[in-house]
């Protein structure tokens, strides 16, 4: 639930590659592993300027890079920014976890603002309880139409990025047996989830603009669709992931994020018509998604079979397989996906650790050992290694 200007998120597209910006939500918590509301602290830091931003509560803060056409490069950003995070973290007594829901049973602690304080009167208890992690992944479009036509196409195929971001099977003390809480809970909001064939930038904005003055969202911040076109910033944002439990997850994601805009856009420049996909079976693909993980059956991106998941995958990299060789990150994201399904999703690897421990504070503390790694490990009594990034600020409002 992005609300303030960090880093530009991605800039109209440069050569022949498209740009890619990502923002990463981080938990904020004590050296027990239990969050605390320490983001005001953490904001407040000088290290933090340009590159932390607020989120709705005051255990969680936002990260987000640079624009960036090579993935190199863009893992070096947040690989570097998390550092930083963490850095501040630890300079104000906390760490930061990658983990896409608070595990332990305790009520979080909503940031002092007037718009977050009218956010929380109109919605109660969804308010309370909306501490959730994601990745939102902005990639350059060339036009707002571009967007619309892009956003169309790529409704089927959100919820297997979904499935392989899934990183958050606990939540209020237990295992929910669901790899991704963190899309239930924000699905309860009523502008979150998959959003139907726009079909024209006029019955976007249209749409929009309706669900706003009917009640449902305060403003365009709030239009919480799985995939939207940025307000201020000339991309199509996607919004479906959890938060990575690495950034190499984020990358991964953010390729196939860029493979998916190009090849969305190819069709809609050719005349093609997106999948007719019904939202409501959209709805169930991404429940399915947000069970199961990468385990199980999932909906196929034509949203016409129930396939084994990972061969869901499978289709998902063919789909785009053109646009990730032409964009040279074939190879990457074949070994990226091929370690994934070895390893498991975030949401394994936060059941294994409690598997190991029978505790969920010490699920957290493993979490945070793989959010930002350092060479002599975590250094809770002290700051970390200063790490410097350039950061060019936004001059306009996040949308």
């Amino acid at each position: 639930m992005t609300h303030d200007p960090p880093a530009q998120r991605a800039s109209a597209p440069h050569g022949d590659r498209r740009t890619v910006g990502v923002e990463e939500e981080l938990l904020v918590v004590g050296f027990t592993g239990r969050p605390v509301p320490l983001a005001p602290a953490m904001l407040a830091h000088p290290a933090a300027q340009g590159v932390l931003s607020r989120e709705l509560k005051q255990e969680q803060v936002e990260i987000a890079s640079e624009p960036q056409t090579d993935m190199t490069a863009l893992a070096e950003d947040l690989t570097a920014r998390r550092a930083i995070a963490a850095e501040v973290a630890g300079d104000v007594g906390a760490l930061v976890a990658a983990v896409a829901t608070i595990p332990q049973d305790l009520e979080p602690t909503t940031m002092p603002d007037p718009r977050f304080a009218h956010i929380a009167a109109e919605f109660g208890l969804l308010e309370r309880q909306q501490l959730t992690c994601g990745a939102h992944v902005h990639v350059a479009v060339r036009s707002p139409e571009e967007g619309i036509g892009v956003l169309d196409g790529i409704r089927g195929w959100l919820p297997l990025l979904m499935a392989i971001s899934a990183n958050s099977p606990f939540w209020r003390g237990q295992d929910t047996a669901h790899a991704s809480t963190r899309s239930l809970v924000l699905g309860q909001l009523p502008t979150s989830g998959p959003a139907p064939l726009w079909g024209s930038l006029a019955a976007y904005e249209a749409v929009s603009d309706q669900v706003i003055t009917t009640g449902a969202a305060l403003d365009r911040a709030m239009l919480y669709y799985d995939a939207r076109l940025s307000a201020r910033y000339p991309t199509v944002e996607i919004r479906v992931a959890d938060v990575g439990a690495h950034v190499r997850d984020d990358v991964t994601l953010a390729t196939l994020c860029r493979a998916l805009v190009d090849t969305e856009a190819a069709r809609w420049q050719a005349g093609g018509p997106p999948p007719p996909i019904p939202t409501i079976v959209l709805r169930g693909a991404a429940w399915r998604a947000a069970r199961h993980g990468t385990s199980g059956k999932l909906l196929d991106g034509t949203g016409t079979r129930l396939v084994p998941a990972w061969e869901a995958v499978d289709g998902l990299v063919a789909h785009v397989e053109e646009a990730l060789a032409r964009n040279g990150d074939l190879e990457a994201v074949r070994t990226a996906l091929a370690l994934a399904r070895l390893r498991g999703t975030g949401a394994d690897l936060q059941r294994e650790a409690f598997a190991r421990s029978g505790d969920l504070d010490t699920v957290v503390l493993d979490a945070v050992a793989r959010t930002s790694p350092q060479p002599n490990g975590p250094t809770p009594n002290g700051p970390t290694t200063p790490t410097t990034v350039t950061c060019v600020s936004s001059p306009v409002a996040h949308p």
